[in-house]
């Protein structure tokens, strides 16, 4: 299978999308439906762009929370009744649903500059902006733990949450071969330089599914990012994989003994993607304009722990104004948190995920 894709990194598509939605001319009958994961996530894009957007254009936000299955996108397109407008996906389904001729085009010449000036196109990351989506967060899958399950030897690394010997109890992961094999093999001591080569053969894959094996029996498995916290804080599970800004919220907002592992961690981007065929189409563009602006998007991090996708946007990060906890070592990008890290391959994910997650599904029930 070739591994080009009709979603390649962008740079200006001069579409001539349509962004004349002035406060003045916007009118409730505007709404638009923004799709979203819901829980803590949700909380913030509400706070930090539904009501300032709303309250600068008059056009109203009805949130939906969804689980990541991006199947009604497709369904939607397909029928012409496309009833969501913006969607936040993961970039493997922006990939396969640009591919599919599922999702408008978007200009990155037509998104807000920096503060200084500086075009989106320079300011926004490398490979964060693309044909059909707009990379709004950095974010990442842990390994997290409850400290009271341990007694004065806690897990530190990757290998450690494999480690039933000495870290005894049940796990929690995500029902998905997407990060779990990835993980596996830094486990097994695969350096994250080279965890897709390897994935790519059998040789690789037969070893992430072996060193599954041998937690495959204690394992508690997820599908939606607000069950791992509840998992630890019910005792279900005594380390879980999980999205570090829930661990984060957990900790800081609901005074759970939670501690995040940042070795072996997976790093990604959420995307803001417009169905094709919505007839709320120039609303939608609008809307991700607005939520990912310099600012705006600062303040959807000062109150969540995702990292930006914007250069400009760094430097503004702030304190948490409920939790007093300055927010920028707690982002998966910082620094400190990178030295073990591994970024998720959008490519080899869109190329063999329909593979792998059969192959994944077989092995759950053999």
């Amino acid at each position: 299978m070739t591994r080009t894709h009709r979603l390649a990194a962008a740079a200006s598509l001069s579409l001539g999308l349509s962004l004349g939605l002035s406060a003045g001319a916007a009118q409730a009958e505007d709404a638009i439906t923004v799709v979203s994961w819901g829980g803590a996530y949700t909380a913030s894009q509400v706070e930090a762009f539904h009501k300032p957007f709303t309250e600068k254009t008059g056009i109203v936000i009805q949130s939906t929370d969804y689980d990541g299955n991006v199947a009604p996108v497709k369904a939607q397109t397909l029928s012409g009744n496309v009833t969501w407008d913006v969607v936040d996906v993961e970039l493997p389904d922006a990939i396969r649903l640009c591919d599919e001729g599922a999702l408008e085009l978007i200009d990155a010449a037509a998104l807000s500059p920096a503060p200084d000036g500086t075009p989106a196109e320079e300011d926004f990351l490398d490979g964060t902006l693309y044909d059909c989506a707009v990379a709004n967060v950095i974010w990442a899958t842990v390994t997290a733990y409850n400290s009271t399950a341990f007694d004065g030897n806690a897990p530190t690394t990757i290998a450690d949450f494999f480690d039933l010997d000495a870290f005894p109890g049940k796990r929690g992961m995500r029902k998905t071969a997407r990060s779990n094999l990835e993980m596996a093999l830094m486990a097994d001591g695969v350096a994250p330089e080279d965890v897709y080569q390897l994935l790519e053969t059998k040789e690789g894959r037969d070893r992430a599914f072996a060193k599954l094996d041998t937690i495959k029996d204690s394992v508690v498995w997820w599908d939606a990012g607000a069950q791992p916290p509840q998992l630890l804080a019910d005792g279900e599970v005594v380390m879980t994989t999980a999205f570090n800004g829930r661990i984060f919220n957990a900790v800081h907002g609901e005074g759970q003994p939670f501690e995040i592992v940042w070795d072996g961690q997976v790093w990604d981007i959420d995307l803001w993607v417009i169905p094709a065929g919505t007839p709320k189409k120039a609303q939608a563009m609008e809307f991700i304009r607005f939520a990912t602006g310099t600012e705006a998007m600062a303040n959807q991090l000062s109150l969540i722990a995702y990292g930006p996708t914007r250069a400009s946007a760094l430097p503004l990060i702030g304190t948490h104004p409920d939790y007093g906890v300055e927010m920028l070592p707690n982002v998966p990008n910082a620094e400190a948190n990178l030295t073990t890290a591994l970024k998720t391959d959008p490519l080899f994910w869109a190329d063999f995920s329909v593979e792998l997650e059969q192959q994944f599904n077989a092995w759950l029930v053999d």
